[in-house]
């Protein structure tokens, strides 16, 4: 089965957009998204225009491969790209995030299948890749049944996956380490079962809805598995690239809440007549959020950049390096939060009010984002597992 979408006026004829050119169609959007953050909140899902405006924007065609004509961007290039919307919004950066993995999802497709999959460059893609579903081998592919969470953008893709453990005759089939083995599985929206059950505290416009299956037929041309690319680019060595730019997302909203901060004091008083300005009390806060910020920012960059570098030359990362990217991540959410947690109780009771100031949104959009597992304690053991000479049982580190 295929899907196809609208036209976009990315996908002309002869079109090859770079870093530049998608960048360049994202800030020009960005006015567009800060005007409607109350809308989208409202719908709990990104509207379909604006879905086709992130479209245009050759957003989720940064991954696919220049053979093709995409911009096959680097981890950092799409970081950058995340970062730069999350400036506006949270949830339009998280769901941009999430869809940009299309051109990675590629990469572990038979040849003679992806392009039927992936018709178009800006494809969506959307879904959980964690192992909560089981799919059981059947004659020219497997059934499906499974309940997956968080489905972030799945209300609008063309494509969701679901993280599978593989079954055969009623029994977990182990892999090569003697652990289960761990597939994913590639469906049509209409495939698959939707619920309605994104009522949450932060990044609420994202859509990120359960959704399921049961005895669902996926063929095996649409099964498959990280630790078996066919392409070989610094994008498909190693399964973490889906998470490499995810720190985009609270680096960009702590930085608007900075920015916001900084707006606001120019014209802010302290009882009875000291001005922000001249505030020791808000001069060290925010002095402390931006050091904050830039220490959070450079780790993530340059342990990407890193890894990035390592896999461009067909070189394995080391222990060392694929733990300091993930604690770089983990740190970045934390310290966001932190950092909007900071400028939020300096702002004080304005603070609670959404039409007065952002603040209120970007901490619940911070707190929503590091129950991730990318923000979540675990990543500290797992961490120090590989610190340590052992190789962690979950393969996005």
């Amino acid at each position: 089965m295929t899907t196809t979408t609208t036209a976009s006026a990315s996908d002309e004829a002869g079109t090859v957009l770079g870093f530049d050119d998608i960048m360049g169609r994202v800030r020009r959007l960005l006015p567009q998204i800060r005007e409607r953050v109350q809308e989208i909140e409202d719908l709990r899902r990104l509207p379909p225009d604006l879905v086709e405006s992130l479209r245009e924007c050759g957003l989720f065609r940064t991954a696919m491969p220049a053979e093709w004509g995409g911009p096959e961007l680097t981890s950092m290039d799409q970081l950058e790209l995340v970062e730069e919307l999350a400036k506006a919004d949270g949830s339009v950066a998280w769901c941009a995030m999430i869809g940009m993995d299309s051109g990675i999802y590629a990469g572990y497709l038979h040849p003679d299948v992806v392009r039927k999959v992936y018709p178009r460059l800006d494809m969506i893609t959307a879904g959980l890749v964690l192992p909560v579903g089981q799919a059981h081998e059947v004659d020219g592919g497997v059934r499906v049944d499974g309940h997956w969470r968080f489905g972030s953008g799945c209300t609008h893709a063309d494509w969701i996956v679901g993280g599978c453990l593989l079954f055969r005759d009623g029994r977990p089939v182990l892999g090569e380490h003697g652990g289960p083995t761990w597939k994913l599985i590639l469906a049509a929206p209409s495939d698959l079962t939707i619920e309605d059950t994104w009522h949450t505290t932060g990044l609420a416009g994202t859509g990120s809805n359960d959704y399921s299956a049961h005895q669902l037929f996926v063929p095996a041309e649409r099964v498959f598995s990280f630790d078996r690319p066919y392409r070989d680019s610094p994008m498909h060595r190693r399964s973490d690239s889906i998470s490499r730019k995810m720190s985009g997302v609270p680096l960009g909203v702590a930085r608007a809440a900075i920015d916001h901060v900084l707006e606001l004091a120019e014209s802010r008083v302290d009882y009875p007549s000291t001005p922000w300005t001249q505030s020791r009390r808000v001069r060290i806060a925010i002095g402390e959020c931006e050091m904050r910020l830039a220490v959070a920012r450079s780790a993530v960059y340059s342990s990407v950049e890193t890894l990035w570098k390592r896999l461009a030359a067909d070189e394995t990362p080391t222990p060392q390096e694929r733990a300091t990217a993930a604690l770089a991540r983990y740190h970045a959410f934390r310290s966001c939060r932190e950092i909007t947690q900071i400028l939020y109780d300096l702002v004080g009771g304005d603070s609670v009010y959404r039409h007065v100031t952002p603040l209120d949104r970007h901490l619940r959009d911070l707190t929503t984002a590091c129950q991730h597992f990318c923000g979540q304690h675990r990543i500290l053991e797992l961490s120090g597992q590989l610190l340590l000479g052992e190789e962690p049982d979950v393969p996005l580190l």
